[in-house]
């Protein structure tokens, strides 16, 4: 016993160090991941949102730079520390970064309604402010009582509407951009897929997406210097360097002016947040299998932290554990590949070089990448769940792409100077378009898609009694408007409510003519 204390003992003393060679392979990576998962969120809020520059420059990226940071920091001090105690040297730190899915569902379902309801950017801005920091806090309660509801809720019914979201809003836009702009788009699609999926490796050993960001910009650059297109314009690099500067993030009270809204907030806020420490708890599991034991509490409570502190400074977007921990392990990342990310990171935040990278690469470059991590988030729906629950997945994604097919129709009308109200629901019904059908389904769609899915777990399973218990859940929800409605009060969707109460009673009339499936625990 004391001959093996003694050898961790010199191996902590010699072997734990901050920086190894494996290290520049997990810093280039991770941190090409999140410099595009930054680029791509500035682009969102400039061309999506209409946000004014300086709040997208002076403002959001500033508080990035200040929380992304420190995530990194806290995650290789959870490592140093785990390294010490049990005496290796080869701890690998979890991955930190933006949240993929939540910068799309921030932009497209808080930040985009509210801008086109209220036409003032400042207001979606906040919006999107408050529903960082509810997600904050969930997160941090999370920590607590994250287990419990996890074993609760099938996980078809999570990944499916995780799925959902996925393929109406972060796929369906990409996809049409793309093709918009296809003679880069499709080359560029092509490179991801193939470095990603068929895992062939690219030339000089670089990174698929960094390989696809490179190619889709020469190309764009060579043909807009021929004078074949003006995708990419050349006046708009020296426009960017306008933004060059160090800005310095200040905690202000935008966060408040937005939880004054905040009921509409938590319609999707709360199953998010329940979903981030969800897959946080997931991707700790998988740093375990590969050998790394993380305590989960702690990896929540910095992960909730770090969305309160990012929103009070002025960013909209959660950061969050990435998947991934055991990729950077076997390339070689150990401790200091989260810091060098992070301190890389701050710099392009706080000096404004976002702006230059976006005139410099054409967006539709980066575009393959979203597509793909959609295809990915809504393929693993289906992986990661049994066979039999594949219709339980369906079934969690319609409401999400109902909602997306309502925010359609409404910019559609609303260019034309009109709203579903103006022209009739009648008259929509009678072209196909059953409005009312798809503003009730979606309503609070990532929650709604959860009990959907999870009602239609139970009954696959022969589990009809607590199937009945989700419908009785679904059947609250509804009457209190967290999901098929606009608006959290009461009342809000009744008949809804009363059809889950059906719902619930046929489960339970039937149930008793046969014998109920008991899982094992």
């Amino acid at each position: 016993m004391s001959a093996a204390g003694g050898v961790a003992g010199s191996a902590t003393a010699g072997g734990l160090r901050l920086w190894v060679p494996g290290d520049w392979n997990g810093f280039f990576g991770l941190f090409t991941n999140v410099l595009l998962n930054v680029i791509v969120l500035t682009g969102l809020c400039l061309g999506v949102v209409q946000l004014p520059a300086d709040t997208v420059f002076g403002r959001i990226l500033p508080a990035m730079g200040i929380a992304l940071p420190l995530g990194n920091l806290f995650y290789a001090y959870l490592a140093w520390q785990l390294g010490k105690a049990e005496g290796r040297s080869d701890v690998t730190a979890m991955p930190y970064g933006p949240s993929v899915p939540h910068m799309f569902i921030v932009v497209f379902l808080i930040m985009l309604p509210t801008y086109l309801k209220t036409k003032d950017p400042m207001l979606a801005w906040q919006a999107g402010l408050a529903w960082c920091f509810i997600i904050g806090v969930i997160v941090l309660i999370g920590a607590f009582v994250g287990p419990k509801i996890r074993s609760l809720t099938p996980r078809a019914a999570m990944l499916g509407t995780l799925a959902g979201i996925s393929v109406a809003f972060i796929s369906m836009r990409p996809a049409f951009q793309m093709w918009d702009t296809p003679w880069i788009g499709l080359v560029c699609f092509a490179i991801v897929l193939i470095a990603w999926t068929a895992n062939i490796r690219m030339p000089g050993g670089l990174p698929g997406g960094l390989m696809a960001v490179i190619v889709g910009s020469l190309i764009g650059w060579i043909v807009a210097l021929i004078g074949w297109s003006d995708y990419v314009q050349p006046a708009a690099v020296g426009k960017s360097l306008e933004q060059f500067g160090v800005r310095i993030p200040l905690f202000s009270t935008d966060v408040w002016r937005g939880l004054s809204q905040i009921a509409p907030l938590l319609v999707t806020a709360i199953p998010l947040g329940i979903y981030n420490f969800t897959e946080a708890m997931n991707n700790v599991e998988s740093a375990s299998a590969a050998g790394d034991n993380y305590n989960l509490r702690k990896i929540l409570l910095a992960d909730g932290a770090g969305a309160i502190v990012g929103s009070m400074l002025g960013s909209p977007f959660p950061p969050a554990v990435y998947i991934g921990h055991p990729g950077w392990k076997a390339v070689g990342g150990r401790i200091g590949y989260s810091l060098a990310t992070g301190g890389a990171i701050a710099l392009v935040c706080f000096l404004g070089l976002t702006a230059l990278l976006l005139a410099i690469i054409p967006l539709v470059a980066i575009l393959p990448i979203l597509l793909y991590i959609g295809l990915v988030i809504g393929a693993q729906a289906f992986q990661a769940s049994p066979t039999k629950h594949a219709p339980a997945v369906v079934l969690a994604l319609i409401p999400n792409i109902a909602e997306w097919a309502k925010t359609q129709i409404d910019g559609a009308l609303a260019a034309a100077g009109t709203s579903a109200g103006q022209v009739g629901l009648d008259k929509l019904a009678g072209t196909g378009v059953l409005y009312k059908g798809l503003e009730t389904l979606g309503g609070g769609s990532v929650l709604a898609g959860m009990v959907l899915g999870a009602l239609a777990v139970f009954v696959i399973d022969n589990k009809l009694r607590t199937a009945a218990v989700w419908a009785f859940v679904g059947a609250v929800l509804s009457y209190i408007g967290l999901i098929h409605g606009a608006q959290l009060g009461w009342a809000v969707s009744p008949l809804v409510a009363l059809g889950y109460v059906m719902f619930a009673a046929v489960c339970l009339a039937l149930s008793k003519s046969q014998p109920q499936v008991v899982a094992a625990e």
